[in-house]
């Protein structure tokens, strides 16, 4: 195209063009503004008198939740306990160290003991107390001793004769585990802490000697020592000592950690915030001397996946689990798998948690386990691990099934987790309070934070204990809450629970309770116990075995039942109950037969055993 055409002005008809295709393209607009308007009005008028269908029916979908079977037709018995803790002569108080930081150990509490360290016959009580923290420049008063050494006069009273007793030390104690492990006829003392735990012997004269040096126990300083328990593993005639640890602590990784409560500011941090850590297990070599045979024996476990130790122990029940004459151990741990340690027979363990259906909650999650015991509640073959788990946790109660190494958690049959479900459970065991012959339970419950009800209603820093009567059911429903009325209010007067243990204080044959309580005074409830049950009381002593007859089982058969008992001191949370084993036998008080089962499996039949009486069975050569 040249220049003069690009030049050239457009002529009419093209003008014109463009003019009716504007007018047209106008008025096009306009028509279909119109119809949509038009439509819009139309599907208005259908839409506001088209006939609605009929809603669909609807339909609820049941969730199952945990709910207590139906209550068998059983009365609860009526027996009273009565807080008899300042008649008795107690004023302990547990002692922290809190200073404002919130540092973990502080709200951990710790254990008690009934033992009797002057051989007199009567159960002492020994309490375990926290100290200062070395770096607490505020501190004004110095706690003097964190144990406090009671003696008990037989009738009940205790006398507090910590002073000069060598036990009047200053740590931040945890457990207590005590023991003859020279054998030599005087209980032993061993003592769990955050930093160094203490062996002390018991000398001839009654008073402890720190020998943890000359042990060699001396060697873990820089760990956080919890449940503790003497046991023989090995079956060579002394006793041996587990010491669980919780997680990897210190200020400086407490502050970094930094817990916090929404609206409440720093709180005390939770064990899934710290790494884990190693138990271990010592050898006795006898001569007063102990190996570290933790790493050998199989103890230790690590993440696969970051090397890093895998347990936050807090709990431990030795007991052999499938009767093979050799002890193994349950192992609670908080927030991460629990351990079941199957004893190899040649000084190493098999950790067979997870397989044995232990290591988790029927779902396969973790939970906060805390205090710990083992029983045949049933009066049969099967044995109980019971576990005492954290707030909105219930309490777990595995039981064996026809493989005595295959568990199946039935609190929620027996009627023990419904109602266990809502307090945080500490201390914890089976004990039979009415001497009926069957083994009830007790959990000594407790917050761990002080300003929880600030973000929880349903949760209360001090909490009520909780006692489960066994009604002797063998098809479920085995367990009825007990209510205040059955046993008076001195029981379940809410505290900050942890370590609780059980003995008879004053020889009349029922099981008193000790509950300890995190920073404050324990609760020493004496059983008024009036059904005119009876009883068998046993005090073994080993020869070819330990001399404290630890992890002995004995076997009462009566009224076509077998009553089975072990020996273990070790229960609950960071505390021991007596060494003695009382076995109810109800209103008749007949027995039949007596075994006593040694570690190793030598069986022993007790010809003379006198009911409502202490009988003394010494091991047959």
């Amino acid at each position: 195209m040249s220049d003069k055409q690009k030049q050239r002005p457009p002529d009419d008809s093209e003008e014109l063009v463009h003019a009716d295709d504007s007018v047209i393209g106008r008025a096009f607009q306009k028509s279909a503004l119109a119809l949509l308007v038009l439509g819009a009005i139309a599907g208005g008028l259908y839409f506001a008198f088209k006939p609605k269908p009929k809603s669909p029916e609807q339909k609820m979908t049941q969730l199952s939740a945990p709910a207590a079977p139906e209550r068998p037709k059983a009365e609860v018995p009526t027996i009273k306990f009565t807080d008899v803790t300042r008649e008795a002569g107690i004023n302990f108080v547990h002692f922290n160290g809190a200073y404002g930081d919130k540092l973990l150990p502080e709200t951990m509490g710790g254990g008690v003991a009934f033992f009797d360290f002057d051989n007199d016959g009567d159960q002492d009580l020994l309490f375990v107390s926290g100290t200062h923290w070395p770096w607490d420049t505020r501190a004004v008063e110095r706690i003097q001793s964190s144990l406090t050494l009671y003696r008990n006069d037989g009738k009940g009273h205790f006398d507090d004769v910590t002073a000069g007793s060598g036990l009047d030390v200053r740590l931040y104690g945890m457990g207590a585990a005590m023991g003859d492990y020279d054998n030599d006829g005087r209980v032993d003392v061993f003592i769990s802490a955050v930093g160094e735990d203490k062996l002390f012997h018991n000398e001839s004269s009654g008073k402890f000697k720190d020998v943890t040096a000359q042990a060699g126990l001396a060697g873990a300083t820089n760990t956080w020592g919890t449940a503790c328990a003497w046991v023989d593993f090995d079956n060579d005639g002394d006793i041996d000592l587990f010491v669980g640890n919780y997680v990897r602590w210190s200020k400086e990784i407490d502050l970094e950690v930094g817990y916090k409560l929404v609206g409440v500011g720093r709180a005390y941090g939770q064990p899934m915030n710290f790494e884990g850590t190693f138990p271990y297990l010592y050898r006795n070599d006898g001569g007063g001397k102990f190996t570290d045979v933790s790493k050998a024996s199989g103890v230790q476990v690590k993440n696969p996946s970051t090397g890093v130790p895998v347990a936050k122990t807090l709990g431990v029940a030795p007991v052999d689990l499938d009767n093979d004459g050799w002890i193994d151990f349950v192992v609670a741990n908080d927030t991460v798998q629990n351990f079941v340690f199957h004893n190899q027979r040649d000084g190493t363990f098999k950790e067979i948690g997870a397989m044995s259906g232990i290591a988790f909650d029927a779902t396969g999650n973790t939970r906060g386990a805390m205090g710990i015991d083992s029983a045949r509640y049933r009066n049969d073959d099967a044995l109980a691990v019971a576990i005492g788990n954290f707030a909105n946790e219930m309490t777990a109660l595995y039981v064996a099934q026809k493989d005595s190494l295959l568990f199946t958690d039935e609190a929620i049959p027996e009627g023990i987790g419904p109602a266990s479900r809502l307090l945080l459970k500490f201390g914890l065991f089976f004990f039979d309070y009415d001497l009926d012959g069957r083994l009830d339970v007790l959990t000594a419950n407790g917050h761990l934070e002080e300003e929880i009800g600030k973000i929880q209603k349903s949760q209360t820093y001090a909490q009520p204990a909780q006692l489960f009567w066994n009604c002797g059911l063998q098809s479920g429903a085995c367990f009825m809450s007990v209510s205040v009325e059955k046993t008076g209010a001195d029981l379940f007067k809410p505290i900050v629970g942890r370590g609780s243990a059980f003995a008879d204080i004053d020889g009349d044959g029922d099981l008193d309770v000790v509950l300890a309580q995190a920073g404050g005074t324990p609760v020493l409830l004496r059983n008024d116990h009036s059904l005119s049950h009876r009883w068998l009381r046993f005090k073994l002593v080993g020869a070819k075995s330990n001399r404290d007859a630890i992890g002995t089982w004995i076997r009462v058969k009566t009224g076509g039942q077998v009553l089975s008992r072990q020996v273990m001191p070790t229960r609950s949370y960071l505390s021991q109950s007596e060494l003695p084993v009382t076995i109810g036998l109800g209103s008749a008080g007949k027995f039949d037969e007596i075994e006593i089962i040694w570690p190793g499996g030598q069986k022993q039949t007790v010809v003379a055993a006198k009911v409502n009486e202490v009988t003394t069975v010494q091991q047959s050569p």
